[in-house]
């Protein structure tokens, strides 16, 4: 098993493969698509990094994947210019989830 990752930028593609994870770098969501695909059909690879930017461009399909796949996981990423999620998502997370304030 490999993780494998697309990035919409070169940057954290690059440190990625520093770390020794192989990856490829796409910007359209019709490229999206056609890289999840692959890495669906290549048996090896077991885990898929994809920068939050990216799955925002194509989320029905992250979402669906995320649900479907036994095989493969699917993770979103921040890149290199940080996280998209506002800085109190996981205490807002736990607070719709359970309904306790913290």
């Amino acid at each position: 098993m490999r993780y494998f990752a697309v990035s919409d930028n070169l940057d954290t593609l690059l440190g990625l493969r520093l770390a020794g994870i192989d990856g490829v770098e796409v910007r359209t969501p019709s490229e999206v698509r056609g890289a999840l695909s692959r890495c669906i059909e290549d048996k090896d690879v077991g885990v898929i990094l994809i920068t939050e930017k990216l799955a925002r461009l194509c989320p029905e399909q992250i979402d669906d994947l995320k649900l479907r796949l036994t095989r493969t996981l699917v993770v979103e990423i921040p890149d290199r210019h940080g996280t998209g999620r506002t800085p109190d998502s996981i205490t807002r997370y736990i607070r719709e989830a359970i309904g306790v304030k913290l």
